[in-house]
């Protein structure tokens, strides 16, 4: 029994990066389509409600290697709990409302890694996708003359 919920228990810590990918339920969840949207907001309910605690897991590592240990502990538990809040509170509204047609949810991040970042899917919602921004590229007829180097003066 040891052995098997050790053996969980390290699957569990290598296995979040993979379950961060988007996925048909996802896609489904954000259908117009009735029929589509139905299942797709029960699985997507479920795989929010079963797999928040990922978030705790993935925001108190991350935040531990990128700050002072403590200080990084302290922020990824805050940003974790959050996260993990949010992510079962959208499930839980996708399971309670998969019903109601017109309503796709609350969705959230498909990434661990920031559950506030969602990106718009090209297939359900093709409107919702800004035109890249190009930079602007300078007129010929307004240029800057080459700043001059001072010499260094060494000893």
């Amino acid at each position: 029994m040891k052995k098997t919920v050790v053996s969980l228990a390290m699957l569990l810590a290598l296995m979040p990066n993979a379950w961060a990918v988007r996925t048909p339920i996802h896609e489904a969840a954000e259908s117009p389509e009735y029929g589509r949207k139905f299942g797709g907001m029960i699985g997507r309910g479920v795989l929010n409600v079963s797999t928040g605690f990922v978030d705790l897991l993935v925001n108190v590592v991350n935040e531990t290697k990128d700050g002072p240990p403590l200080i990084g502990t302290l922020i990824g538990l805050g940003k974790g709990t959050g996260c993990t809040t949010l992510r079962a509170l959208s499930g839980g509204v996708d399971l309670v409302t998969f019903w109601v047609p017109g309503f796709n949810g609350f969705p959230v991040s498909d990434s661990y890694e920031n559950c506030l970042a969602t990106a718009p899917v090209a297939s359900a919602h093709p409107e919702m996708i800004e035109p890249e921004w190009e930079e602007p590229k300078p007129s010929p007829a307004v240029s800057t003359p080459p700043r001059e180097e001072k010499p260094r003066y060494t000893k």
